[in-house]
């Protein structure tokens, strides 16, 4: 689906790399696409207007976007705490043994009643209350709730900056809006600054401190987990191609150097090259110093 993090990343990157500039190295205002977004969850919402190389981009925001955090697999299978634990003990523990050769249909409702009815046996089990037939469907869709006047509030504020974009009638939202709607109504603007050191609308290069000891994997790993929330990065020296996911023939040549320290890759203070699939046609430079 297109209504997630993930995918904004992706379209915000390409809208910044189709901007072109004049000799002065000003943007050319024929080559500015405007972005505009909202998002609502429950009684919150919020809408923002993006102009890509003159405003901060979605990417100079990633920080307001908590990652979700992961159940770890123990708390699942011995002590679950909540509803939630005990569905998805159902569906990632129990369907896998029940049904191997079959992958889990969240569209079908006769494989979501199984999983509700195991969850159920579950929660019983360990006394927990909750498990209902709609948070069983949230659990596993990963579905955020959604209130029918939230979404037309914020679709509204959409509608309404782009008919500002397409006709100037009015001065664009500059550049967030934040609507709270639990205890009343109450909305809030103000200006994301743009981030010196974005990754995607900067070409700041980023620096790293890392023992020599870190192996390749685990410096991947951090990329992914880390500021900049990569999903499958490749890593470039200017000499070697340290690690490439595609083509399979130069991922399987490559592999080989992901349980190699970086001192055994790379020297002290170089720079390496990172591609990542939520940055299209943009590369990250990133500069690795040692501690030690």
């Amino acid at each position: 689906g297109l209504d997630n993090v993930e995918a904004r990343r992706w379209l915000n990157g390409m809208i910044v790399n189709l901007v072109e500039f004049d000799e002065d190295g000003d943007p050319i205002p024929e080559t500015i696409i405007p972005l505009i977004d909202g998002g609502t969850e429950g009684f919150s919402g919020q809408s923002r207007m993006i102009l890509p190389r003159i405003t901060s981009c979605f990417e100079c925001s990633l920080d307001a976007f908590t990652p979700s955090a992961a159940v770890p697999l123990c708390t699942i299978a011995e002590t679950p705490r909540i509803p939630e634990h005990c569905i998805a003990y159902a569906y990632v523990l129990q369907w896998p043994k029940e049904f191997p050769d079959r992958k889990l249909d969240a569209d079908s409702p006769d494989d979501m009643k199984w999983v509700h009815s195991k969850a159920v046996e579950r929660a019983e089990k360990f006394g927990i209350e909750g498990v209902t037939y709609m948070l069983t469907m949230g659990v596993v869709k990963n579905i955020i709730p959604a209130v029918a006047s939230t979404n037309a509030i914020v679709s509204a504020v959409c509608v309404n900056e782009a008919i500002k974009v397409l006709s100037f009638c009015s001065q664009s939202l500059n550049t967030y809006m934040m609507y709270m709607g639990s205890d009343g109504i109450y909305s809030h603007t103000f200006v994301y600054e743009r981030k010196e050191n974005c990754p995607v609308s900067s070409s700041a290069t980023h620096k790293m401190s890392l023992p020599s000891s870190t192996t390749l994997n685990a410096l991947i790993q951090q990329l992914c987990d880390g500021e900049f929330r990569l999903k499958a990065p490749s890593i470039t020296s200017s000499e070697n191609t340290l690690y490439m996911r595609k083509p399979m023939a130069l991922e399987k040549a490559t592999r080989k150097n992901l349980d190699k320290t970086l001192k055994d890759l790379i020297s002290d203070g170089e720079e390496l090259t990172v591609t990542d699939p939520v940055f299209p046609d943009t590369s990250l430079g990133l500069v690795i110093k040692f501690e030690d």
